[in-house]
């Protein structure tokens, strides 16, 4: 089924990183064999848009190339192979691609290209152009059916606070991936971040107890009451970090066993000690999740305990569908105890990303609203 699409739509171009972003007209893209046409109407911006974008962060990716990450949007039109999604439908657009004769070949839309032959060829020749725009073509597989009754009706949430799914999603995927189980302890560090603190939010959901670490005593707090505020019956407990590695495992093991670990050190931080002191506090078997870029996570009891650790590259497609599951359910916060949102139109694109690299942490997210 085809719906009417406008022969132009505006979108946020980066002809080169040393010319920036301008928002200009564009032919708008055609539904075809395998993709849907989707209205965007919440694209988030994730804290480092910025260094992607100017360069400090040297990923690589093609030029030029419409910007974004994953989205809120409405079905615009869809190929004629579609056999669910339906023009109208309110669906999450995810940035990872994949190859379909290929899973390997992955990439991030828009933000890296991957590290294969099959993954670098699909985002320039097939998949180039993110959410930055009033309309993008996403793989039909990329477009995940949101029940907007439920969600939006039943629940409250607002269409662009949904677009907080880009930082809860990730470590959504990390915590899959190490099994963990309600009930258990899980250390999350760095924890003051937004992908870290998106952590702590998705493990309290899933019934963990939360070590949260990190060096900001006030965003400690303040993570801790947001937690609380939410999920009054949450179990949350913090240690500040104090750069010792001794001294941080003991703090950690003071709390009692601990079963597993997410990691989401930050580049800028990659010779902490932090993550070997959490693995120290591990116990007999435990798991590590490392999402981040900790350079030297090993200790000498990861052979001794049996302890795992798996590194992990954000999420898998069944994690999408049964964290859109858990959220429809009921088990997130709503409101501002689920996220404080700051919007951002096209034109205020450089604002935008100026403000999603301090509006992070906890409940927080920036979007563009093309």
């Amino acid at each position: 089924m085809i719906s009417d699409l406008p022969v132009q739509h505006r979108a946020l171009v980066l002809e080169t990183r040393e010319c920036g972003f301008q928002v200009k007209n564009i032919p708008t893209p055609q539904p075809g064999l395998g993709n849907a046409i989707v209205r965007v109407h919440a694209a988030s911006v994730l804290s480092y848009h910025r260094e992607v974008y100017n360069g400090d962060r040297a990923y690589p990716f093609p030029t030029p190339l419409v910007g974004g990450c994953s989205a809120i949007g409405r079905v615009g039109a869809v190929g004629p192979d579609a056999t669910a999604l339906q023009p109208g439908q309110l669906v999450w657009i995810d940035c990872v691609i994949h190859g379909r004769d290929d899973p390997d070949a992955l990439f991030t839309s828009a933000i890296h290209e991957g590290f294969t032959a099959g993954s670098r060829k699909l985002m320039r020749d097939v998949w180039r152009d993110g959410v930055f725009a009033e309309y993008a073509k996403v793989p039909l597989e990329n477009c995940i059916a949101l029940d907007e009754a439920r969600l939006c009706g039943e629940l409250g949430y607002s269409i662009q606070d949904l677009a907080y799914f880009s930082y809860l999603l990730v470590p959504f995927g990390g915590l899959r991936d190490i099994k963990l189980e309600p009930g258990e302890t899980i250390v999350v560090c760095p924890a003051t971040g937004g992908f870290g603190g998106a952590g702590v939010q998705v493990a309290v959901a899933m019934g963990a107890r939360v070590i949260a670490m990190g060096r900001n005593e006030e965003e400690l707090t303040r993570l801790k009451t947001h937690v609380l505020k939410g999920l009054p019956n949450a179990s949350i407990e913090t240690v500040k970090m104090t750069g010792d590695e001794e001294t941080d495992a003991g703090a950690l093991q003071a709390f009692g066993t601990i079963d597993a670990v997410l990691d989401f050190t930050p580049p800028q931080a990659s010779k902490s000690s932090h993550v070997r002191s959490a693995i120290r506090a591990l116990r007999r078997g435990g798991r590590v999740s490392l999402m981040g870029y900790n350079e030297n996570p090993m200790v000498p009891t990861v052979m001794g305990k049996n302890i795992s650790l798996k590194g992990k590259l954000m999420y898998e497609r069944e994690d999408i569908v049964q964290f859109v599951k858990m959220v429809e359910r009921g088990l997130f916060p709503r409101d501002r105890n689920f996220v404080d949102t700051k919007a951002f139109q096209l034109e205020q694109w450089k604002a935008g990303f100026d403000e999603a690299a301090e509006h992070t942490g906890i409940g927080k997210s920036v979007i563009l609203t093309p």
